[in-house]
């Protein structure tokens, strides 16, 4: 199989993108750490994992804590013995409001998962890529601020995601030498929960009025993608068929961005 006898790490992975990914690697070979926040969660998804013949380890931990990003990995490489591939995907849409109304504590929350997260997981888990050899690294990012600047209110969210566009083009050279590739998928608009934890307020007094009367995304006449068509392109930017990418940002939005940014 594609994945045989190598270990992955994945963040938000009891949910959504970060789910899809865990079975999609899973059935392909591939043992699989599914972190997340709540530990009912990632134990169902181990459990599917399970069911259907694969290998998959339970990893509890806010990925906003050194201590325990940290252990997480301990933990996985310490099961398996090494670690081939990272899928930082943990984020959060957090407080979408104008920039004067949007508090210190909502702006830091938002900071603190989507990047702070990145950056611990890529921390902590680079150095075990380094000593497997080599390795690949795909980061979620977003359609929102890469090509999209309209969704209003959303300034602290599309901050984040640039940066790890930014992150990753900087990664890509740092560690080209130990055969380490990195690169980042910005999806638009795909069914997952996500939305539900999203917070707005006032957005309208941040946006200018648009209408798309045939919808925002033209390859599907507006329906959403799938969390499983974003899996699809994780596996294959992880996969020794991506061997000589990196470095590069990968939209998958049935051309939203075109339209909409």
């Amino acid at each position: 199989m594609e994945f045989e006898g190598k270990v992955a790490l994945i963040t938000g992975g009891s949910s959504g993108i970060g789910r899809a990914t865990v079975l999609r690697l899973a059935a392909g070979g591939c043992v699989v750490g599914v972190l997340g926040h709540g530990r009912d969660k990632v134990e169902r998804v181990v459990s599917e994992v399970r069911q259907a013949g694969g290998r998959a380890l339970p990893l509890v931990a806010d990925v906003t804590s050194a201590e325990e990003v940290q252990a997480a990995f301990e933990g996985l490489v310490g099961e398996f013995g090494r670690l081939d591939y990272l899928f930082a995907n943990a984020g959060i849409n957090g407080v979408w409001a104008p920039i004067d109304e949007i508090t210190p504590e909502e702006w830091d929350r938002t900071i603190a998962t989507n990047l702070r997260g990145t950056y611990l997981t890529l921390h902590y888990g680079v150095p075990h890529l380094k000593r497997a050899g080599g390795g690949a690294v795909v980061i979620t990012a977003s359609v929102n601020g890469t090509r999209i600047f309209s969704n209003a209110g959303a300034t602290a969210y599309s901050a984040t995601k640039a940066a790890q566009v930014a992150m990753t083009q900087m990664l890509a050279l740092e560690l080209a030498k130990f055969r380490i590739r990195v690169n980042v998928v910005c999806p638009g608009a795909v069914e997952t929960a996500i939305d539900q934890s999203t917070t707005k307020r006032h957005e309208e007094l941040a946006g200018e009025p648009v209408e798309y009367p045939e919808g925002e995304i033209p390859l599907t006449d507006g329906d959403p993608g799938t969390a499983e068509e974003v899996a699809e392109l994780v596996a294959f930017l992880l996969s020794d068929r991506a061997r000589h990418i990196s470095g590069t940002p990968v939209w998958i939005d049935g051309a939203e961005s075109l339209l909409v940014g």
